[in-house]
């Protein structure tokens, strides 16, 4: 702040350049997960809170392994199935196979970037994290 700017609002300094890497690429790994919750129907509060609990945790992980970032999206998707399944049971359904037993699509890779839903089943990726809406039409409600 200075007296020509009392509020510290001019020059180059956006909000966004002061927020992290670090923060950046949680806050980006949050939106993708809860993007492909919002798409099957799911983001109620109790299942958002399972969102928070792991960016906490994976907050600490980034921190000693900055180079490990490109792979939050993926982490957090996993962790985040990972309590559903405990507490509610299978999430994301698989939208490719039509017959037999449901089943979860997995995270590929386990740890790497650019992380995918899959049906292991059938052999096929069917979204980017954060994009199963997009892959399933949106909206398919899932118990």
């Amino acid at each position: 702040m200075t007296p020509s700017d009392p509020h510290g609002t001019s020059g180059d300094a956006s909000p966004a350049a002061h927020v992290s890497p670090l923060e950046q690429a949680l806050h980006a790994a949050r939106a993708l997960v809860l993007a492909d919750l919002v798409a099957r129907e799911v983001a109620e509060a109790d299942v958002v809170s399972l969102v928070e609990e792991s960016v906490a945790q994976r907050r600490w992980w980034v921190e000693q392994w900055p180079e490990g970032s490109a792979y939050l999206a993926g982490l957090v998707a996993q962790d985040v199935q990972d309590a559903l399944l405990e507490r509610y049971g299978r999430w994301p359904l698989c939208p490719v196979c039509g017959s037999g037993a449901p089943h979860a699509l997995e995270v590929e890779p386990e740890l790497g970037p650019d992380p995918h839903w899959v049906c292991t089943k059938a052999g096929v990726k069917v979204a980017a994290v954060g994009a199963l809406g997009a892959a399933t039409g949106g909206g398919a409600a899932e118990s």
